[in-house]
């Protein structure tokens, strides 16, 4: 919603038709006549001079999923949300939105992007930076309407300048939603946000997506993308490395972890474990990463003065500093499969 394309596709792969637009009075043709997914990705790779980007990226995203698109930096999350919206062309591959073309999808109001700075006037009010965004479409959701969802209702005449940064996010989310878009693009929407703003806006998300629409989302917030989303796509090197639910893609890390209270702990014993992995100090607690948990606990039970011994799984931070860290090649060859969902 915050950029605008300006790439064209060859019309031997993307034909282009002149740009659509819907006024009330017309509803909008159905972008999904024969079953379509919202995303489609097949061998997508984009090259910028040496530089390998995305990488024969293959992906389907199917209606009203939310998705979390992690990656670290680097790792191609930008440059294939870029190719999702049209704003950049693959070097080969193909991009399918809703059955159409990007800039297809695009101009027809289906899509909308929250990206995470630019895009507003810091001089005009709340509600006029939405009066004018919706002056650009035909059709678009009353603003007061997308103000109530977005939760800045009683913003109507702030400044956009005098806005917090949780706020303008907040705004940039309406903005997306005035089109009613079937997919939203959302690049680290919550950034700013207090703890409240952010459970409510995911509550908003999820009200949306319960009525069809399609929400892929980029966050370093690992908790959220835990809690929020119905399946996680990690990637690395422009390459999917895992694709699952967030309790398949935690199961990719072997192992679980074992906490225990031990003032004075002898770690020098406990790395001498066979079944230690790695083991951590914190305060009186010690914390053991171990693939044999059981024999972890067994021996801080009986062979030291340890209490309050517990063991947990590991978490979604730690399948992902194993499956996109710099020593991620080593640990991908010693875990299962990567997982995908079913379609």
């Amino acid at each position: 919603m915050q950029r605008t394309p300006t790439t064209e596709y060859p019309t031997t792969e993307y034909p282009t038709t002149d740009r659509v637009t819907y006024s009330p009075e017309v509803p909008r043709p159905a972008a999904d006549p024969t079953g379509h997914p919202a995303v489609r990705l097949q061998q997508l790779t984009k090259v910028f001079g040496d530089v390998r980007a995305v990488h024969q990226l293959d992906l389907v995203i199917g209606r009203g999923e939310i998705v979390a698109f992690l990656g670290p930096n680097g790792a191609g999350k930008t440059s294939t949300i870029d190719m999702v919206l049209g704003l950049s062309r693959p070097t080969s591959g193909r991009v399918e939105v809703l059955g159409l073309a990007p800039r297809q999808a695009v101009a027809r109001g289906l899509v909308s992007a929250v990206m995470q700075t630019g895009g507003l006037l810091r001089d005009l009010t709340v509600a006029e930076t939405l009066q004018l965004t919706a002056s650009l479409f035909r059709g678009t959701r009353p603003v007061g309407e997308v103000m109530a969802r977005a939760g800045i209702a009683d913003l109507d005449g702030r400044r956009v300048g005098s806005c917090s940064g949780g706020q303008q996010q907040r705004l940039r989310f309406a903005m997306a939603l005035l089109p009613d878009p079937e997919l939203l693009l959302l690049d680290e929407p919550t950034t700013g946000m207090d703890v409240e703003g952010r459970r409510d806006f995911w509550a908003a998300i999820r009200a949306d997506a319960s009525r069809g629409r399609t929400v892929v989302f980029a966050t370093h917030y690992l908790e959220e993308a835990d809690a929020y989303a119905d399946r996680i796509v990690l990637v690395r090197r422009g390459e999917v490395v895992a694709d699952g639910t967030s309790a398949q893609v935690k199961a990719l890390t072997a192992g679980r972890v074992v906490r225990a209270t031990w003032p004075g702990a002898d770690l020098g014993r406990l790395r001498a474990l066979t079944a230690a992995d790695s083991v951590e100090q914190r305060g009186d607690s010690v914390l053991v990463h171990s693939r044999d948990s059981d024999a972890v606990a067994r021996y801080l039970l009986t062979e030291t003065n340890a209490r309050d011994v517990e063991i947990t799984g590991r978490g979604l931070e730690d399948a992902f500093i194993a499956l996109t860290g710099t020593d991620a090649d080593q640990r991908v060859q010693h875990a299962p499969h990567m997982v995908e969902v079913p379609r």
